[in-house]
């Protein structure tokens, strides 16, 4: 019988090593994460009307899914570094998991909007603690390959969100869009559980409580502040108050982690020539790509009165166009190197921005598919070479705590930019049924692009140099099941 041993006994299953199953956990879990950023925009409308709430009320979905992912960064590093990156990667993975399950089965809106809350916790250290486990696991000189998974959760995800959000609220239901969650996590826990290898990088340190209470409630109200500023008003006491208070609170937390001997935050390593410009890039793209993200499927519904699935696949080029970006970075990013690779891709990017604010782009479903498409190829382009560039100088030491900032400042942008987009469309004040607001909105979101571009300038001409490491030879630790940068793995 084939598949027997001689005795009759089937043979075992190969084993997946742990450098596959890393990037195999990795991608679903990011995946999860990612797609949830974005998916829930088209069926906002459908969520109001089904709980008998105003749009402004169903925004609150979104919002605290944000407020709690950035409740949760600050500490991201410091546990991985405690208690080991699979346990705090894989407990999170699992908790996002059941929370999408019980948004699934949701019946009044505070349980959805509690459900979100918890999935934004648990996302908020799935991205970091994910991003650590997969950068200690591969070398500098080996990541720029892994282009092609990293542009799925990072950019691919989001702009998938749309049309599938679409796609399953028009023909099922918006409990859907959590239900797809549950098999993936289940499988993805399951195969974490047996193949990956634990890992310890840097030492964790004394917790820095002082920097946790600074931190976590600044992050908490500014991103509180900027959700809820435009449907609320940004005169309005709770958030006049959340935008004081937040902003209060992180100058004391920049003030305290600079002095700190162990900060909660690494800093410092935005003096880094690579990463500090790479991060404040990505809070930029950020809020450009998820303004845009978020603008126009409003504008497919509310002013051009398309359907939700229509809204989200009008913008799916866009995941093409990333798609082919991921197979090229990797061989230009060595011969062009960061900074010549990044400017061109963002000078165009805004360019594509603009021309969506132009009277008439918007109506034409293939000139807006044509955009969509090549924003997704350079602005992935960018994206990817300003990840990568990044954190080519950053040790295996300062991974967690570099990772944490780095999500850190992503999602505030990401913030920003929806908070902006949603303030000049009016905020959820009624219904908006002229173009003009959205029009408005997408040039907020080509001028931040272009702003990124001026920024990108300060990118490294060549690509840096990556740490030493102390294992020649990747492929003996890959079969050992170590990290090929010589990090040390604990079982």
């Amino acid at each position: 019988m084939s598949g027997a041993t001689p005795r009759g006994r089937l043979l075992p299953l190969p084993r997946i090593r742990p450098r596959t199953a890393v990037v195999l956990v990795y991608l679903a879990a990011m995946c999860m994460n990612g797609l949830d950023s974005t998916i829930v925009n088209p069926a906002l409308f459908t969520i109001a009307a089904d709980f008998g709430q105003p749009l402004s009320a169903a925004n609150t979905v979104e919002t605290v899914f944000l407020v709690a992912l950035a409740l949760a960064l600050p500490v991201a590093g410091w546990l991985g570094d405690r208690y080991g990156v699979k346990r705090v990667f894989l407990g999170s993975l699992a908790v996002f998991t059941l929370a999408s399950a019980a948004c699934g089965v949701a019946q009044e809106l505070w349980v959805l909007v509690a459900a979100r809350a918890v999935q934004g916790l648990a996302g908020g250290l799935l991205t970091p603690v994910g991003m650590t486990l997969l950068f200690t696991t591969y070398a500098p000189h080996e990541r720029a390959r892994l282009s092609k998974v990293l542009i799925v959760p990072t950019a691919l995800m989001p702009a998938l969100g749309p049309p599938l959000g679409g796609l399953l609220t028009e023909h099922l239901s918006w409990h859907w869009l959590f239900f797809v969650n549950v098999p993936v996590g289940a499988a993805a826990v399951l195969l974490g559980a047996v193949c990956l290898v634990e890992r310890r990088e840097g030492e964790p340190g004394p917790f820095d409580r002082t920097g946790f209470w600074l931190a976590t409630p600044a992050l908490g109200l500014l991103t509180y502040a900027l959700g809820f500023g435009p449907s609320h008003g940004w005169t309005g006491p709770a958030v006049l108050g959340s935008a004081a208070a937040g902003s209060v609170l992180l100058v004391a937390t920049v003030v305290h982690q600079l002095r700190s001997p162990a900060p909660l935050l690494g800093l410092r390593l935005l003096r880094d020539r690579a990463y500090g410009p790479a991060s404040a890039l990505a809070a930029l793209t950020a809020a450009g790509l998820m303004g845009l993200l978020f603008v126009f499927p409003l504008l497919h519904q509310a002013a051009l009165g398309g359907s939700a699935l229509d809204a989200g696949l009008i913008v799916f080029p866009e995941a093409v166009g990333l798609m082919l970006a991921s197979q090229v970075v990797d061989r230009l990013l060595p011969r062009v190197g960061p900074r010549w690779l990044a400017v061109p891709a963002l000078v165009l990017a805004a360019g594509v921005f603009a021309l969506l604010t132009v009277d008439g782009v918007a109506q034409s479903a293939w000139l807006v598919r044509g955009a969509m498409f090549v924003t997704g190829l350079v602005l992935g382009t960018a994206v990817l070479t300003v990840q990568l560039a990044g954190f080519a100088t950053v040790t295996p030491p300062e991974m967690g705590r570099a990772m944490g900032l780095f999500q850190i400042v992503r999602t505030l942008g990401g913030a920003l930019g929806i908070a902006l987009c949603a303030a000049v469309i009016g905020g959820g004040h009624g219904t908006v049924t002229d173009a003009g607001p959205f029009r408005a909105a997408l040039g907020v979101t080509a001028g931040l692009v272009a702003l990124s571009a001026l920024l990108a300038l300060r990118l490294p001409a060549a690509a840096p140099e990556p740490p030493p490491a102390d294992d020649a030879d990747s492929a003996d630790a890959d079969e050992a099941g170590e990290p090929a940068d010589g990090t040390r793995a604990a079982a």
